[in-house]
C-alpha cells in the first residue's frame, strides 16, 4: 500500500528534509510516525498523499509510483487515499454533512449519491445526529471526527493522519485513535504522525521513529537505521 524505496527530499532553501528513507506498509497495516519536530514526518506525509515529490528515489502508494506519475494524476490518487490534519481544515460556512459531501463532489462522485454516503460516513464516526451542526458548534473532538468520515467517504485504501489529535485532549485523542483503529481493522491501511507518545505505548502498534529525516527505528523489524544512526 505504501512504499519509500531510498527517498531523500531537499528543498531549494530549508536544505535536507529527509534522506535514505526506506519502508513498506502493507494493505490493513497500522503504523505510527514518530520523531521531534523537525525530524520530517509532514513532509514524508505530503510525499504519500503526492503533495510533494521526492528528490531521489521512488514512492509508491496505492499502486500509484512518483516515478511515473504526473502532477495532473494527483486528483485521481487522491480518490484512493484519505488525508486528516491537526487543524481539521473544515469548511466553516458548511454543515458537517456538507463538509463530507464537499470530497465526494470534487471527486465526481454521482450526484443522487452524494447525501446517502456522506450520512454513512457520519455515521461511521458517531455523529450521525451531527449532520446538520456548522463547524463552530462541534467540539474539537466531534469536528476531527467530520474530517475523518471526508477523508474516508470515498472508501480509500490508505489513510493518511498528520497529528490528528495534536489539538485534543486525551479523552478525545484516544477516541479519535480508536476510530482510526476500527477504519482499519476495516481494511484501510493508516499511517497516523504524532506526538503523543502516551497513545503510542498504549495501543502497541508499530512505530517508524524519525530523526534529523533518516528512520532511526522501525519497529516492523526491530533494527536501528545504519542512516540515521550515521547522522546523530
Amino acid at each position: 500500500m505504501i512504499h519509500f524505496a531510498d527517498v531523500s527530499k531537499d528543498y531549494q532553501r530549508g536544505g535536507p528534509a529527509l534522506s535514505h528513507v526506506s519502508f513498506r506498509i502493507e494493505k490493513g497495516e497500522f503504523a505510527f510516525l514518530t520523531g521531534p519536530s523537525g525530524s520530517g514526518k509532514s513532509t514524508l506525509l505530503k510525499l504519500a498523499y503526492f503533495d510533494e515529490w521526492p528528490t531521489s528515489g521512488v514512492v509508491e502508494v496505492s499502486g500509484v509510483s512518483s516515478a511515473t506519475a504526473k502532477r495532473g494524476d494527483v486528483p485521481f490518487l487522491r480518490r484512493r487515499i484519505g488525508v486528516v490534519f491537526q487543524d481539521f481544515r473544515l469548511l466553516p460556512d458548511r454543515t458537517a454533512e456538507q463538509n463530507v459531501a464537499f470530497a465526494l463532489e470534487v471527486t465526481g462522485a454521482a450526484r443522487d449519491s452524494i447525501r446517502d454516503r456522506a450520512a454513512r460516513a457520519l455515521a461511521q464516526v458517531g455523529l450521525v445526529s451531527k449532520g446538520t451542526a456548522m463547524p463552530h458548534e462541534l467540539s474539537g473532538g466531534e469536528r476531527q471526527r467530520v474530517a475523518i468520515a471526508r477523508a474516508v467517504v470515498n472508501r480509500p485504501l490508505v489513510l493518511l493522519a498528520d497529528e490528528p489529535t495534536g489539538n485534543l485532549d486525551d479523552r478525545a485523542a484516544r477516541g479519535v485513535l480508536q476510530l482510526l483503529q476500527e477504519i482499519n481493522a476495516a481494511g484501510t491501511a493508516v499511517l497516523m504522525a504524532t506526538h503523543n507518545m502516551e497513545l503510542v505505548r498504549k495501543a502497541e502498534l508499530r512505530v517508524i521513529e524519525l530523526s534529523r529525516g533518516a528512520i532511526a527505528f522501525d519497529s516492523g523489524d526491530g533494527t536501528p537505521n545504519a542512516a540515521a544512526e550515521g547522522a546523530s
